[in-house]
């Protein structure tokens, strides 16, 4: 799950508040902005660490109750499902592509020299430098950005730990849901790795400022202030997968068109992998819909009211000044298309679409209040998006700096 950042529709309440108990009032809310350039400076700010311990009436309420015992009976029930129509989407081992495929090899086969070897690997690197010499910094930004989210896979799986019923509770369990969480953990692995020797290979960025970046966003992790709800982490977990699935496929089709075939091939191959985790996800969102459709809807609204956390918001190179790294390269990602709002709109009601939410029947009332907010959140996502960009339009370009290319500056408006 690497990710890009899940453009984020938020509700007008800061309060935070269980998924299976939202409050009826907050149902019929609306969008009170769409997570792009123009307000991520205001969201990245809302949730840091220190607004989380604001003083009352002026930060974050946590609201949570613990998380319903039959929600956590249903997940715990799914193991056999789980073994059935989750796991054979991971692929065995031996079947896996892995970094070392896309890149030039560095030690002599059986039966090459140590110079031959030497020389053919040295052709490589020449090979895969010619190719990224006409990649624009803006696609380099890009890339560092996933990859530095990549790169923070721990953090990520101590979230997916945390989800009640669901979670690896031995370190080495034998249950379904705990060899799809070390499965899944153990193929995103090799994301980061690849585009990181790739990175360092091509010549093009300060690897010791995108390596302090990695550190820096393992040390500060991601904010997790939502109940460990498994209902919240599936549907989270799908978003994100597609989110993903589509910032890498984007990221590898510029690259391709300006000469870098190696990149292109290589952001196609991770974004294979997003695409066949998005399934595993959206499978099994699916199955707990047929199975509580009225906890589903519920927490499926809550996900899109409430705080999505970023997985890369608190990246930081330290040298962070009145706008955070997240925010500059969130900024660029939308202006080149790499990740953007009308994306999200697109994400939104693929789900909404897919899960057949406007088809549940049976709800409770607070479950028709969700239904109905959810369902109408493309068009008013979309609406919101294309006054963005109309902003944007009308606004000047101006110039943000990056320590990862060696402080060299791009357009963004």
């Amino acid at each position: 799950m690497a990710m890009a950042m899940l453009w984020l529709a938020t509700g007008a309440s800061a309060k935070l508040c269980f998924p299976g108990k939202m409050d009826a009032s907050s149902g019929r809310g609306g969008i009170s902005r769409i997570f792009c350039p123009a307000h991520s400076r205001t969201l990245a700010r809302r949730w840091t660490a220190a607004a989380a311990t604001a003083a009352p009436n002026g930060g974050i309420h946590l609201d949570c109750a613990p998380v319903p015992p039959e929600q956590v009976e249903i997940i715990q029930s799914m193991n056999g499902w789980v073994a059935e129509n989750m796991l054979p989407l991971l692929v065995p081992v031996d079947s896996s592509w892995q970094p070392h495929d896309f890149l030039p090899c560095s030690t002599p086969a059986p039966g090459v020299s140590e110079a031959e070897a030497l020389a053919a690997f040295t052709e490589g690197v020449a090979e895969l430098r010619e190719g990224v010499a006409g990649v624009p910094d803006e696609i380099l930004v890009c890339l560092v950005g996933n990859m530095v989210t990549e790169e923070a896979l721990p953090t990520y799986q101590t979230m997916g730990n945390r989800s009640e019923g669901g979670s690896d509770e031995s370190g080495a369990s034998s249950l379904p849901w705990a060899q799809w969480l070390r499965g899944w953990t153990a193929e995103e692995n090799r994301h980061g790795d690849l585009l990181n020797r790739y990175l360092y290979l091509s010549g093009r960025v300060d690897m010791r400022q995108v390596e302090i970046t990695v550190h820096h966003l393992l040390r500060n992790g991601m904010e997790m202030l939502v109940p460990n709800s498994p209902y919240h982490s599936m549907i989270y977990g799908a978003f994100q997968e597609r989110a993903t699935f589509i910032s890498h496929g984007h990221t590898g089709r510029l690259a391709g068109q300006h000469g870098d075939k190696a990149l292109a091939k290589i952001c196609g191959a991770i974004a294979a992998d997003e695409r066949r985790h998005e399934a595993g996800y959206t499978r099994g969102s699916a199955k707990l819909f047929q199975v509580d459709p009225d906890g589903m809807v519920r927490a499926l609204a809550y996900v899109m009211r409430g705080k999505v956390t970023m997985p890369g918001l608190l990246m930081s190179d330290g040298r962070d000044g009145g706008e955070t790294l997240f925010e500059r390269f969130s900024a660029v990602a939308e202006r080149i298309g790499v990740y953007s709002a009308r994306d999200y709109g697109d994400l939104v009601e693929h789900f909404v679409r897919r899960w057949r939410v406007a088809e549940l029947t049976g709800l409770s009332g607070e479950g028709r209040r969700a239904q109905e907010y959810v369902c109408g959140l493309p068009p008013k996502i979309r609406r919101m998006a294309e006054l963005a960009h109309q902003r944007a339009a009308r606004s000047e370009s101006r110039t943000v700096q990056f320590s990862w290319i060696f402080d060299r500056s791009v357009m963004v408006r």
